[in-house]
C-alpha cells in the first residue's frame, strides 16, 4: 500500500450506488498505472491509500470470503 497526494487517474474516484448519497463511504478509483486508489468521501482532500492489482484483488477475495467479518 502507498499514498499519494496527487493520482493520475484513469477512472474517477466513485462510490457504491448502495451508499445513498452519504458522505460516509468508500470511494475508489483506477490510476493510469493500474494501481487502485481507496479514500474516504468524508475526507477527499486527504490522499488516497494505493493499492497493487494483486493486493486489491487479494482483499476483495478475503471479503467475499468473509474472512474480515467480526467473530462473536
Amino acid at each position: 500500500m502507498d499514498t499519494q497526494p496527487e493520482l493520475d487517474l484513469l477512472v474517477p474516484f466513485r462510490k457504491s450506488s448502495y451508499s445513498n448519497g452519504g458522505d460516509n463511504c468508500v470511494e475508489v478509483g483506477i490510476t493510469r498505472d493500474g494501481r487502485v486508489a481507496v479514500r474516504h468521501s468524508k475526507h477527499p482532500e486527504l490522499p488516497p491509500q494505493v493499492y497493487t492489482r494483486d493486493e486489491w484483488t487479494a482483499f476483495l477475495a478475503g471479503a467475499k470470503d468473509g474472512e474480515f467479518d467480526l467473530k462473536p
